[in-house]
């Protein structure tokens, strides 16, 4: 997603509560908790599925006073009992009957992409799949490697990989250091390097 999209949902203008949890900034340190980084996964998707940017902030309210919980959009109730909310409550009367022809197909959507979250006991996200990737199933989990993207089943980082590669060592190389498929390292590479989706721009 745009950075000055992401930067308006962390710090919106005054009067406005976050969209996404975030810390102070703090030296070199993240900002951004594993919770922060699943509610906008899950904004991107709403972004992704139609829903325009300046009605977002309505859909995300409407969540927060539906399932009344604070961080709505990382809790499993909002996959298990409202993912059609950011499709149909976010819209203004004008654009509802729109809504009710795609609402299906938008609900769908939705639902596909946060099936990508792992949540944990409490509720809340634990785990997240990432979706860009064709062949190789990345997740990220803030309980392993430093919550850096790995590749499920081998452990092994997305970083790593592609330090070996921009280092200038060749595909099979890696791929035999890492025990990765071949086709795995070049799913990795080519997720790194094509340019962003006219959805995400």
């Amino acid at each position: 997603m745009p950075y000055e999209t992401l930067r308006g949902w962390i710090r919106p203008d005054a009067h406005k509560a976050p969209l996404v949890t975030a810390f102070a900034a703090s030296g070199q340190q993240a900002t951004i908790p594993f919770i922060g980084f699943a509610e906008a996964f899950v904004l991107q998707v709403a972004r992704r599925a139609g829903v325009p940017n300046n009605r977002i902030r309505p859909g995300v309210e409407v969540v927060r006073q539906e399932l009344g919980i604070e961080h709505a959009l990382a809790s499993h109730r909002l996959y298990t009992d409202g993912a059609e909310l950011l499709i149909q409550r976010a819209s203004e009367e004008a654009d509802l009957e729109v809504a009710r022809r795609r609402q299906q197909q938008l609900t769908e959507t939705v639902r596909g992409q946060l099936a990508l979250i792992t949540y944990a006991g409490d509720g809340y996200a634990s785990r997240l799949q990432l979706p860009n990737y064709d062949i190789t199933d990345v997740v990220v989990d803030p309980q392993v490697a430093f919550g850096y993207p790995i590749v499920m089943k081998s452990g092994v980082r997305v970083k790593d990989v592609l330090d070996r590669f921009w280092a200038g060592d060749a595909v099979d190389s890696i791929a035999y250091d890492f025990d990765l498929p071949r086709p795995q390292v070049e799913d990795l590479l080519r997720a790194e390097t094509r340019p962003p989706s006219r959805a995400a721009a």
